[in-house]
């Protein structure tokens, strides 16, 4: 392959950190105009990769190119100046300023000595338009759903001239509706000649929008191939280094008795408008209820109703024929319901504790783990150990802060902490978010065992496949409104996606099902 040809290479990198080999002589080329995605497990190297790429790292060794030349990054501004843009998988947007503030950050237009918002709302607008990523210019980013933030993110590159794109998991915040419209800006960005680093979990996504794919394994390369010459299970094994079962293996639910009841319940959003609006649903212990909808259509608020984190305007959540008083969290934790939280940064951890100290946020007050006010460390780091290595969590030491690991071993801690205790109801909501494969398999693995031992699971997933092969009923939310309560062996994906979109379930559901 000719130089002229490489947008970006980058030859026998190496990145060492305490107890780690991130980055173990890894060689990666980018062509011009094309897509390149990057596959591996949580923990494989990639993301350190790309912060070596866009100059948040800085390499032990090896060598980078840019259109054939030799070129230093010694920070993002100097990965900026030579058109690499990247959108990374935790937001760097500043909450309280509007999308406009975000999109100049770094590159304010000004107007004599003064800042010209005006401009900054017009590009706003314009690429808005132009790449049919829709958001309002003066919203402030903080009120705004993760899906939207992506969307910023993604806004905020382009508007620097992005030649060389790179975007790290760009889908886990996606509904399958926005993640079709991603891949058509991919495409069109594709064909004006911008070089684009595509990282995800997701194996169907890669085959759909690739050129070339790149699998990563503890640190180096394992190899680089083409959706036409593999599948998705060839994929996964590559990723993982092993047969991964790709299926959800559960026999039929036996349900028993109600341990959550909803009646009726209406939730306001942050701006005070109706976000849940009389939704009434009951779960039984060894049952699986899939709660399917659009991202933004109540579903973040009915959890958080659930799970104590936000007010209740009317209605009654009930756990095991009682009210939790106060709608307090932790008697709610004390009488069995565990919670993976949508957003784990903001609800799931404690980002500069421990991960020893985040596996035993739940119960660090009780035995074994205290006696009175006096802390067991050992019991504490005995705990840590185990989950660590359990929940094959990747990470140098339990005592590194939460905030250093990778959003997929950052969702690995708050399982294996749900996970760890008596549970009599889980509620996830989004549990596989940023995962590979092989954790995918686990935690799907996990949440049926849970159920086969008498839990009620209360699974909330924008990912169609994953409510269709976990559920065992499925309750299809439209604008704050369950419109629909079903089997999921008697409904299609095709289904479910009209009811998602609003359509009658009168209309859908006494059709003839046509096959997914």
């Amino acid at each position: 392959m000719s130089e002229e040809t490489l947008a970006l290479e980058v030859r026998n990198i190496v990145k060492r950190f305490p107890g780690v080999l991130a980055n173990d002589h890894v060689n990666f080329t980018l062509r011009k105009g094309e897509v390149h995605a990057l596959l591996g497990e949580n923990g494989a190297g990639k993301t350190t990769l790309m912060n070596i790429i866009y100059g948040l790292y800085h390499p032990d060794e090896g060598e980078i190119y840019i259109n054939g030349q030799k070129v230093t990054i010694d920070s993002p501004h100097d990965a900026i100046r030579l058109g690499i843009g990247m959108v990374h998988q935790h937001f760097m947007l500043v909450p309280v300023f509007t999308v406009a503030e975000n999109l100049i950050l770094g590159a304010e237009p000004t107007k004599g000595w003064t800042l010209d918002l005006k401009a900054a709302r017009e590009a706003v607008i314009r690429l808005s338009e132009q790449y049919g990523l829709e958001v309002d210019p003066d919203a402030v980013v903080e009120d705004l759903p993760v899906g939207v933030q992506q969307r910023v993110e993604i806004l905020k590159a382009l508007y620097r001239d992005a030649k060389v794109l790179v975007l790290d998991e760009p889908t886990a915040v996606l509904t399958p509706q926005e993640v079709e419209e991603l891949f058509v800006i991919m495409r069109q960005l594709k064909e004006r000649g911008v070089s684009i680093i595509f990282i995800t979990h997701k194996l169907k996504e890669v085959l759909a929008i690739a050129d070339r794919i790149t699998v990563m394994r503890r640190g180096r390369v394992v190899g680089t191939t083409t959706p036409s010459e593999v599948t998705e299970q060839d994929l996964a094994t590559m990723m993982v280094g092993r047969e991964v079962v790709l299926q959800v293996d559960k026999a039929p639910a036996k349900p028993g008795d109600v341990v959550l009841s909803v009646q009726d319940l209406e939730v306001e959003d942050e701006r005070g408008l109706i976000a849940v609006d009389g939704v009434s649903l009951e779960v039984r212990e060894g049952e699986i209820l899939g709660v399917a909808g659009v991202q933004g259509n109540g579903q973040t608020e009915l959890v958080e109703a659930i799970t104590g984190l936000r007010e209740i305007r009317s209605g009654k959540v009930v756990l095991g024929g009682h009210e939790a008083p106060d709608r307090n969290p932790r008697y709610l934790i004390e009488h069995g319901m565990a919670h993976i939280p949508e957003d784990r940064q903001k609800h799931g951890l404690v980002l500069s504790y421990p991960i020893a100290d985040n596996l035993v946020l739940c119960t660090y007050y009780k035995p074994p783990f205290a006696k009175g006010l006096q802390r067991n460390e050992e019991a504490i780091e005995e705990n840590a150990k185990r989950l660590v290595k359990e929940y094959d969590v990747r990470t140098p030491s339990i005592f590194t802060p939460a905030r250093s690991l990778s959003g997929g071993n950052q969702q690995k801690v708050i399982v294996a902490r749900e996970f760890s205790r008596p549970v009599k109801l889980l509620v996830a909501n989004q549990p596989t978010r940023g995962l590979d494969v092989g954790s995918i398999e686990y935690i799907h693995k996990r949440i049926v065992e849970m159920r086969d031992q008498g839990a009620a699971v209360l699974l909330v997933s924008a990912e169609l496949d994953e409510i269709l092969s976990l559920a065992d009923r499925i309750a299809v939310m439209y604008r704050g409104k369950i419109v629909a309560v079903v089997d999921a062996d008697k409904v299609t994906r095709a289904q479910l996606g009209l009811l998602m979109a609003g359509s009658p379930a009168e209309d859908v559901l006494d059709k003839e099902a046509v096959p997914a």
